[in-house]
Protein backbone atom coordinates (compact mmCIF):
# COMPACT_ATOMS: atom_id res chain seq x y z
CA UNK A 1 0.00 0.00 0.00
CA UNK A 2 1.50 3.55 -1.00
CA UNK A 3 1.20 6.24 1.17
CA UNK A 4 2.54 10.22 0.61
CA UNK A 5 4.36 9.80 3.39
CA UNK A 6 5.67 7.73 6.98
CA UNK A 7 6.07 9.39 10.01
CA UNK A 8 9.42 7.54 10.79
CA UNK A 9 9.14 8.46 14.36
CA UNK A 10 5.80 7.00 15.01
CA UNK A 11 7.20 3.50 14.26
CA UNK A 12 6.54 1.34 17.20
CA UNK A 13 6.71 -2.13 17.86
CA UNK A 14 4.13 -4.48 19.58
CA UNK A 15 3.80 -8.10 20.31
CA UNK A 16 3.45 -9.66 16.95
CA UNK A 17 2.68 -5.99 15.22
CA UNK A 18 3.97 -2.63 13.92
CA UNK A 19 2.39 0.39 14.57
CA UNK A 20 2.82 3.72 12.97
CA UNK A 21 1.44 7.24 11.47
CA UNK A 22 1.44 8.20 7.97
CA UNK A 23 -0.38 10.31 5.34
CA UNK A 24 -2.55 8.84 2.85
CA UNK A 25 -4.74 10.59 0.63
CA UNK A 26 -3.74 14.00 2.38
CA UNK A 27 -5.07 12.49 5.56
CA UNK A 28 -3.03 10.86 8.83
CA UNK A 29 -4.02 7.16 9.40
CA UNK A 30 -2.93 4.87 11.61
CA UNK A 31 -1.22 1.87 10.16
CA UNK A 32 -0.94 -1.57 12.53
CA UNK A 33 0.82 -4.90 10.79
CA UNK A 34 0.39 -7.87 12.46
CA UNK A 35 -2.21 -9.15 14.97
CA UNK A 36 -5.03 -6.73 14.33
CA UNK A 37 -4.93 -4.35 17.80
CA UNK A 38 -7.19 -2.19 16.32
CA UNK A 39 -9.57 -4.45 14.74
CA UNK A 40 -9.81 -5.90 11.56
CA UNK A 41 -7.86 -8.97 10.45
CA UNK A 42 -4.88 -10.07 10.62
CA UNK A 43 -2.30 -8.05 8.32
CA UNK A 44 -1.83 -4.46 6.92
CA UNK A 45 -5.15 -2.23 8.71
CA UNK A 46 -5.23 1.08 8.06
CA UNK A 47 -7.70 3.05 10.71
CA UNK A 48 -9.40 6.01 10.21
CA UNK A 49 -8.50 8.04 13.32
CA UNK A 50 -11.20 8.89 15.62
CA UNK A 51 -11.65 9.09 19.57
CA UNK A 52 -12.37 5.47 19.95
CA UNK A 53 -9.26 5.02 18.26
CA UNK A 54 -7.25 6.47 20.51
CA UNK A 55 -8.47 5.57 23.48
CA UNK A 56 -7.02 2.36 22.41
CA UNK A 57 -3.22 4.00 21.05
CA UNK A 58 -3.23 5.82 24.91
CA UNK A 59 -4.14 1.87 26.34
CA UNK A 60 -1.38 0.49 23.97
CA UNK A 61 1.20 3.51 24.46
CA UNK A 62 0.63 4.60 27.80
CA UNK A 63 2.92 7.69 26.97
CA UNK A 64 0.20 9.35 24.61
CA UNK A 65 -1.45 9.46 27.53
CA UNK A 66 -1.67 12.84 29.80
CA UNK A 67 -0.10 12.79 33.05
CA UNK A 68 0.02 14.85 36.75
CA UNK A 69 2.67 17.41 35.68
CA UNK A 70 2.24 20.34 38.38
CA UNK A 71 4.68 18.87 40.74
CA UNK A 72 7.34 19.42 38.25
CA UNK A 73 9.59 22.36 38.57
CA UNK A 74 8.83 24.01 35.39
CA UNK A 75 5.02 23.91 33.05
CA UNK A 76 4.14 25.87 30.34
CA UNK A 77 0.33 25.56 28.80
CA UNK A 78 0.67 25.68 25.11
CA UNK A 79 -3.38 26.13 24.36
CA UNK A 80 -3.45 25.35 20.66
CA UNK A 81 -7.06 25.98 19.51
CA UNK A 82 -6.24 24.47 16.02
CA UNK A 83 -4.94 21.04 16.88
CA UNK A 84 -2.06 21.29 14.46
CA UNK A 85 0.17 23.03 16.54
CA UNK A 86 2.11 20.54 18.87
CA UNK A 87 4.79 19.41 15.62
CA UNK A 88 6.53 22.45 17.01
CA UNK A 89 5.74 22.50 20.10
CA UNK A 90 7.42 19.16 20.74
CA UNK A 91 10.28 20.78 19.14
CA UNK A 92 10.34 22.91 21.57
CA UNK A 93 10.10 20.68 24.95
CA UNK A 94 12.95 18.60 23.84
CA UNK A 95 15.28 21.28 23.78
CA UNK A 96 14.32 22.97 27.02
CA UNK A 97 13.81 21.42 30.19
CA UNK A 98 10.25 22.20 30.69
CA UNK A 99 7.19 19.77 30.80
CA UNK A 100 4.21 21.30 28.25
CA UNK A 101 0.90 21.04 29.07
CA UNK A 102 -0.41 20.58 25.37
CA UNK A 103 -4.24 19.95 25.57
CA UNK A 104 -5.17 23.35 27.26
CA UNK A 105 -8.40 24.89 26.19
CA UNK A 106 -11.27 26.67 28.13
CA UNK A 107 -15.06 26.03 27.31
CA UNK A 108 -14.98 29.50 25.62
CA UNK A 109 -12.26 28.49 23.33
CA UNK A 110 -14.14 25.70 22.40
CA UNK A 111 -17.63 26.96 21.79
CA UNK A 112 -15.67 29.85 19.40
CA UNK A 113 -13.43 27.17 17.54
CA UNK A 114 -16.35 24.75 17.25
CA UNK A 115 -13.88 21.59 19.01
CA UNK A 116 -14.68 19.24 21.75
CA UNK A 117 -12.20 18.60 24.76
CA UNK A 118 -11.71 15.41 22.56
CA UNK A 119 -10.71 16.80 19.69
CA UNK A 120 -8.17 19.17 22.03
CA UNK A 121 -6.87 15.29 23.59
CA UNK A 122 -7.06 13.25 20.97
CA UNK A 123 -4.86 15.94 18.46
CA UNK A 124 -1.90 16.13 21.81
CA UNK A 125 -1.90 12.44 22.14
CA UNK A 126 -1.72 12.08 17.87
CA UNK A 127 1.36 14.19 17.88
CA UNK A 128 2.75 12.91 20.73
CA UNK A 129 2.73 9.14 19.13
CA UNK A 130 4.33 10.93 15.51
CA UNK A 131 7.05 12.50 17.10
CA UNK A 132 7.71 9.82 20.03
CA UNK A 133 7.76 12.22 22.82
CA UNK A 134 8.03 10.48 26.24
CA UNK A 135 9.07 13.40 28.80
CA UNK A 136 5.07 13.40 29.36
CA UNK A 137 2.88 16.21 28.84
CA UNK A 138 -0.26 17.35 30.67
CA UNK A 139 -4.20 18.25 29.98
CA UNK A 140 -5.75 21.00 31.41
CA UNK A 141 -9.55 21.80 31.80
CA UNK A 142 -8.81 25.39 31.82
CA UNK A 143 -11.07 28.21 33.00
CA UNK A 144 -13.81 26.24 34.24
CA UNK A 145 -16.64 27.23 36.19
CA UNK A 146 -19.57 24.91 36.11
CA UNK A 147 -19.84 21.53 37.58
CA UNK A 148 -20.79 19.98 34.26
CA UNK A 149 -17.78 21.48 32.41
CA UNK A 150 -14.94 20.18 35.32
CA UNK A 151 -16.92 16.48 35.11
CA UNK A 152 -16.45 16.29 31.07
CA UNK A 153 -12.83 17.49 31.36
CA UNK A 154 -12.81 14.93 34.11
CA UNK A 155 -14.03 12.00 32.68
CA UNK A 156 -12.14 12.05 29.35
CA UNK A 157 -8.76 11.53 31.54
CA UNK A 158 -7.96 15.27 31.87
CA UNK A 159 -4.92 15.50 34.45
CA UNK A 160 -5.42 19.38 35.38
CA UNK A 161 -8.82 21.52 36.19
CA UNK A 162 -8.11 25.12 36.25
CA UNK A 163 -11.21 26.49 38.24
CA UNK A 164 -11.86 30.27 37.53
CA UNK A 165 -13.50 31.66 40.61
CA UNK A 166 -14.45 34.86 38.85
CA UNK A 167 -18.41 33.89 38.99
CA UNK A 168 -17.84 34.23 42.90
CA UNK A 169 -15.44 36.87 43.39
CA UNK A 170 -17.13 40.20 44.63
CA UNK A 171 -15.10 43.27 43.90
CA UNK A 172 -17.26 45.42 46.41
CA UNK A 173 -16.74 43.19 49.16
CA UNK A 174 -19.85 42.54 49.95
CA UNK A 175 -20.16 38.62 49.71
CA UNK A 176 -20.19 35.87 52.82
CA UNK A 177 -17.84 33.71 54.36
CA UNK A 178 -18.97 30.22 55.70
CA UNK A 179 -15.75 30.34 58.31
CA UNK A 180 -15.12 32.06 61.06
CA UNK A 181 -11.24 33.11 60.87
CA UNK A 182 -10.89 36.61 63.19
CA UNK A 183 -8.91 34.35 65.32
CA UNK A 184 -6.89 32.76 63.28
CA UNK A 185 -5.71 36.00 61.16
CA UNK A 186 -6.56 38.68 63.71
CA UNK A 187 -3.55 40.58 65.84
CA UNK A 188 -0.63 37.97 64.52
CA UNK A 189 1.69 38.59 62.42
CA UNK A 190 2.90 36.13 59.18
CA UNK A 191 6.52 36.00 58.12
CA UNK A 192 6.93 34.86 54.40
CA UNK A 193 10.74 35.48 53.29
CA UNK A 194 11.03 37.94 55.26
CA UNK A 195 7.72 39.70 54.13
CA UNK A 196 5.01 40.88 56.34
CA UNK A 197 1.07 39.71 56.25
CA UNK A 198 -0.77 40.60 58.77
CA UNK A 199 -4.58 41.79 58.59
CA UNK A 200 -6.76 44.55 60.25
CA UNK A 201 -10.17 44.10 61.19
CA UNK A 202 -10.85 46.12 58.41
CA UNK A 203 -8.82 44.23 56.06
CA UNK A 204 -9.89 40.97 57.00
CA UNK A 205 -13.59 41.64 56.79
CA UNK A 206 -12.91 42.95 53.20
CA UNK A 207 -11.04 40.06 52.19
CA UNK A 208 -13.54 37.47 53.34
CA UNK A 209 -16.25 39.77 51.33
CA UNK A 210 -14.03 39.31 47.90
CA UNK A 211 -12.91 35.82 48.13
CA UNK A 212 -15.32 33.96 50.64
CA UNK A 213 -17.94 32.64 48.66
CA UNK A 214 -14.82 31.79 45.69
CA UNK A 215 -13.34 30.06 48.53
CA UNK A 216 -16.68 28.27 49.91
CA UNK A 217 -17.40 27.25 46.05
CA UNK A 218 -13.59 26.14 45.64
CA UNK A 219 -13.80 23.67 48.31
CA UNK A 220 -16.98 22.33 46.88
CA UNK A 221 -15.62 21.32 43.50
CA UNK A 222 -12.73 19.88 45.04
CA UNK A 223 -14.89 17.82 47.52
CA UNK A 224 -17.28 16.92 44.71
CA UNK A 225 -14.53 16.15 42.25
CA UNK A 226 -10.68 15.13 43.54
CA UNK A 227 -10.94 14.36 47.04
CA UNK A 228 -10.17 11.25 47.76
CA UNK A 229 -8.43 10.19 44.33
CA UNK A 230 -11.98 10.23 42.54
CA UNK A 231 -10.32 12.03 39.30
CA UNK A 232 -6.52 11.78 39.42
CA UNK A 233 -6.06 15.52 38.59
CA UNK A 234 -4.57 18.45 39.62
CA UNK A 235 -6.17 21.60 41.10
CA UNK A 236 -4.97 24.93 40.25
CA UNK A 237 -7.41 28.12 41.46
CA UNK A 238 -7.41 31.19 38.83
CA UNK A 239 -8.44 34.47 40.94
CA UNK A 240 -7.03 36.44 37.90
CA UNK A 241 -10.11 37.21 35.85
CA UNK A 242 -11.10 39.98 38.03
CA UNK A 243 -10.74 44.16 37.99
CA UNK A 244 -7.87 44.66 40.48
CA UNK A 245 -5.06 43.42 40.91
CA UNK A 246 -4.53 40.20 43.56
CA UNK A 247 -2.64 41.80 46.89
CA UNK A 248 0.04 39.70 48.24
CA UNK A 249 -2.04 39.44 51.39
CA UNK A 250 -5.19 38.38 49.69
CA UNK A 251 -2.97 35.61 47.81
CA UNK A 252 -1.74 34.87 51.28
CA UNK A 253 -5.27 35.01 52.70
CA UNK A 254 -6.49 32.62 49.86
CA UNK A 255 -3.85 29.96 49.89
CA UNK A 256 -4.25 29.54 53.95
CA UNK A 257 -7.79 29.07 53.32
CA UNK A 258 -7.52 26.45 50.81
CA UNK A 259 -4.77 24.77 52.51
CA UNK A 260 -6.92 25.07 56.49
CA UNK A 261 -9.33 23.64 54.80
CA UNK A 262 -8.27 20.50 53.17
CA UNK A 263 -7.71 21.36 49.49
CA UNK A 264 -4.85 20.01 47.80
CA UNK A 265 -3.98 22.58 44.92
CA UNK A 266 -0.68 22.99 42.77
CA UNK A 267 -1.07 26.36 41.38
CA UNK A 268 -3.10 29.81 42.07
CA UNK A 269 -3.30 32.24 38.96
CA UNK A 270 -3.24 36.00 40.80
CA UNK A 271 -4.38 39.27 38.74
CA UNK A 272 -1.01 40.73 38.68
CA UNK A 273 -0.44 44.34 38.94
CA UNK A 274 -0.54 45.85 35.12
CA UNK A 275 -2.05 44.65 32.08
CA UNK A 276 -1.71 41.22 30.90
CA UNK A 277 -3.46 41.61 27.64
CA UNK A 278 -3.53 39.23 24.92
CA UNK A 279 -0.93 38.64 22.34
CA UNK A 280 1.16 41.72 23.09
CA UNK A 281 4.18 42.38 25.60
CA UNK A 282 3.63 43.28 29.52
CA UNK A 283 1.82 46.71 30.18
CA UNK A 284 3.03 48.80 33.13
CA UNK A 285 5.88 49.04 35.12
CA UNK A 286 8.45 46.21 35.04
CA UNK A 287 10.26 47.12 38.37
CA UNK A 288 6.55 47.52 40.40
CA UNK A 289 5.94 44.00 38.56
CA UNK A 290 9.42 42.56 39.84
CA UNK A 291 8.35 43.67 43.32
CA UNK A 292 5.53 41.93 43.59
CA UNK A 293 6.17 38.90 41.78
CA UNK A 294 8.82 38.31 44.23
CA UNK A 295 6.70 38.32 47.41
CA UNK A 296 3.90 36.59 45.27
CA UNK A 297 6.73 33.97 44.78
CA UNK A 298 7.49 33.99 48.14
CA UNK A 299 3.82 33.16 49.42
CA UNK A 300 3.85 30.23 46.80
CA UNK A 301 7.05 28.68 48.54
CA UNK A 302 4.96 29.27 51.82
CA UNK A 303 2.17 27.46 50.69
CA UNK A 304 3.79 24.71 48.89
CA UNK A 305 2.49 25.44 45.56
CA UNK A 306 3.33 27.39 41.94
CA UNK A 307 2.84 31.09 40.78
CA UNK A 308 0.89 30.74 37.60
CA UNK A 309 1.03 33.22 34.77
CA UNK A 310 -2.07 33.58 32.79
CA UNK A 311 -2.17 35.12 29.56
CA UNK A 312 1.42 34.41 29.15
CA UNK A 313 1.98 35.18 25.83
CA UNK A 314 4.56 37.16 24.38
CA UNK A 315 5.05 38.88 28.15
CA UNK A 316 8.65 38.64 27.35
CA UNK A 317 9.58 41.53 29.27
CA UNK A 318 8.22 40.32 32.53
CA UNK A 319 9.59 36.84 31.80
CA UNK A 320 13.38 36.92 32.98
CA UNK A 321 11.52 38.13 36.83
CA UNK A 322 8.97 35.40 36.38
CA UNK A 323 12.09 32.58 36.66
CA UNK A 324 14.11 34.49 38.47
CA UNK A 325 11.43 35.48 41.86
CA UNK A 326 9.98 31.94 41.42
CA UNK A 327 13.65 30.35 41.54
CA UNK A 328 12.56 28.66 38.40
CA UNK A 329 9.23 27.01 39.47
CA UNK A 330 6.57 27.88 37.41
CA UNK A 331 3.70 27.68 35.65
CA UNK A 332 2.79 29.81 32.47
CA UNK A 333 0.24 29.84 30.26
CA UNK A 334 -0.11 30.45 26.21
CA UNK A 335 -2.78 29.87 23.81
CA UNK A 336 -3.30 33.04 21.05
CA UNK A 337 0.33 33.11 19.96
CA UNK A 338 -0.15 30.02 18.65
CA UNK A 339 -2.91 31.41 16.49
CA UNK A 340 -0.93 34.39 15.60
CA UNK A 341 1.96 32.44 14.40
CA UNK A 342 -0.37 30.52 12.20
CA UNK A 343 -2.00 33.84 10.70
CA UNK A 344 1.87 34.79 10.16
CA UNK A 345 2.13 31.83 8.12
CA UNK A 346 -0.65 32.68 5.98
CA UNK A 347 0.03 36.07 5.62
CA UNK A 348 3.50 34.72 4.21
CA UNK A 349 2.41 32.06 2.18
CA UNK A 350 -1.31 33.47 0.66
CA UNK A 351 -1.22 37.15 1.06
CA UNK A 352 -4.81 37.56 -1.33
CA UNK A 353 -6.30 34.99 1.51
CA UNK A 354 -4.56 37.00 4.75
CA UNK A 355 -6.03 40.42 2.98
CA UNK A 356 -9.67 38.51 2.97
CA UNK A 357 -9.29 37.51 6.75
CA UNK A 358 -8.04 40.66 7.78
CA UNK A 359 -10.86 43.02 5.98
CA UNK A 360 -12.84 40.41 7.94
CA UNK A 361 -11.27 40.83 11.41
CA UNK A 362 -12.28 44.48 11.16
CA UNK A 363 -16.10 43.98 10.66
CA UNK A 364 -16.16 41.61 13.74
CA UNK A 365 -14.00 43.18 15.96
CA UNK A 366 -16.33 44.51 17.93
CA UNK A 367 -18.36 41.23 18.67
CA UNK A 368 -15.32 39.92 19.46
CA UNK A 369 -15.22 42.06 22.17
CA UNK A 370 -17.38 40.34 24.01
CA UNK A 371 -15.32 37.74 24.64
CA UNK A 372 -11.79 39.52 25.19
CA UNK A 373 -10.69 42.47 27.12
CA UNK A 374 -8.21 44.36 24.99
CA UNK A 375 -7.23 48.26 24.22
CA UNK A 376 -6.86 48.11 20.91
CA UNK A 377 -6.40 51.14 18.73
CA UNK A 378 -7.57 50.56 15.04
CA UNK A 379 -6.95 53.60 13.93
CA UNK A 380 -3.13 52.28 14.53
CA UNK A 381 -3.63 49.57 12.29
CA UNK A 382 -1.61 50.51 8.46
CA UNK A 383 -4.73 50.28 5.86
CA UNK A 384 -4.51 47.51 4.02
CA UNK A 385 -3.91 49.19 0.69
CA UNK A 386 -0.85 50.72 1.66
CA UNK A 387 1.13 47.56 2.12
CA UNK A 388 2.46 45.35 -0.58
CA UNK A 389 2.54 41.56 -0.06
CA UNK A 390 5.44 41.47 1.23
CA UNK A 391 5.03 43.91 4.18
CA UNK A 392 1.87 42.13 5.59
CA UNK A 393 3.52 39.87 7.78
CA UNK A 394 5.26 43.49 9.53
CA UNK A 395 1.67 43.30 10.84
CA UNK A 396 2.17 41.17 13.50
CA UNK A 397 5.00 43.12 14.84
CA UNK A 398 2.31 45.59 15.63
CA UNK A 399 0.37 45.43 18.97
CA UNK A 400 -3.06 46.81 17.47
CA UNK A 401 -3.12 44.37 14.55
CA UNK A 402 -2.25 41.61 16.91
CA UNK A 403 -4.95 41.79 19.01
CA UNK A 404 -7.14 42.83 16.08
CA UNK A 405 -6.47 39.24 15.00
CA UNK A 406 -5.92 37.41 17.81
CA UNK A 407 -9.37 38.18 19.54
CA UNK A 408 -11.05 37.11 16.36
CA UNK A 409 -10.20 33.77 15.94
CA UNK A 410 -13.43 32.31 16.65
CA UNK A 411 -15.23 34.67 14.14
CA UNK A 412 -13.20 34.10 11.42
CA UNK A 413 -12.63 29.93 12.16
CA UNK A 414 -16.99 30.05 12.46
CA UNK A 415 -18.11 32.05 9.56
CA UNK A 416 -20.51 30.03 7.09
CA UNK A 417 -21.35 31.75 3.59
CA UNK A 418 -25.35 31.74 2.63
CA UNK A 419 -25.13 28.03 1.90
CA UNK A 420 -23.52 26.85 4.71
CA UNK A 421 -20.23 26.67 4.10
CA UNK A 422 -16.95 27.34 5.54
CA UNK A 423 -15.88 30.83 4.46
CA UNK A 424 -12.26 30.60 5.72
CA UNK A 425 -11.81 27.49 7.56
CA UNK A 426 -11.33 24.93 5.28
CA UNK A 427 -8.78 27.46 2.78
CA UNK A 428 -7.04 27.56 6.16
CA UNK A 429 -6.45 24.35 6.98
CA UNK A 430 -5.72 23.16 3.86
CA UNK A 431 -2.86 25.72 3.68
CA UNK A 432 -1.92 24.92 6.96
CA UNK A 433 -1.49 21.50 6.07
CA UNK A 434 0.36 22.16 3.17
CA UNK A 435 3.12 24.58 5.06
CA UNK A 436 3.18 22.13 8.50
CA UNK A 437 6.92 22.00 8.83
CA UNK A 438 7.28 26.28 8.35
CA UNK A 439 4.54 26.42 10.94
CA UNK A 440 6.41 23.97 13.13
CA UNK A 441 9.83 25.77 12.91
CA UNK A 442 7.84 29.48 13.57
CA UNK A 443 6.91 27.78 17.01
CA UNK A 444 10.00 26.93 17.81
CA UNK A 445 11.99 29.83 17.29
CA UNK A 446 8.43 31.59 19.28
CA UNK A 447 7.37 29.67 21.98
CA UNK A 448 11.32 28.82 22.30
CA UNK A 449 11.83 32.68 22.97
CA UNK A 450 9.44 32.05 25.49
CA UNK A 451 11.31 29.47 27.51
CA UNK A 452 14.41 31.37 26.62
CA UNK A 453 13.46 34.44 28.74
CA UNK A 454 12.23 32.90 31.46
CA UNK A 455 15.86 31.48 31.97
CA UNK A 456 14.71 28.26 31.49
CA UNK A 457 17.96 25.63 31.13
CA UNK A 458 18.01 23.28 28.11
CA UNK A 459 18.29 19.74 28.63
Amino acid sequence: MEFTRVYEKSRHDLDGAVVYLAEKDGRDVLVCGGKPYFGGDEGLNVIKIDHQVMNRLRELFPFTAPVPVLNRDRTVGVGDRLGIAAPGHLRVFEKYDATPVLAQQSIRELNLTGRTYEDVLDAASLYVFRENFTHGFGADGDHLKKPEDIEYALSLGFTMITLDLSDHIHADALGAYSQNVDDIYLGKTFDVEGNEIAFTKSELDRVKGIYGDALDFAVKMYDQFLKGGKYKAEFEISIDETGTPTKPQEHYFVASELQRRGVKFMTIAPRFIGEFQKGIDYIGDVNEFDAEMKVHAAIARVFGHKVSVHSGSDKFSVFPSVGKNTLQHYHVKTAGTNWLEAMRIVAKCDPALYREIHAYAFEAFDEATKYYHVTTDLSKVPPLDTLSDEQLQGLFENDDARQLIHITYGLILSLKDENGNSVFRDRLYALWRAHEEEYAEALYKHIGRHLKELGCPER
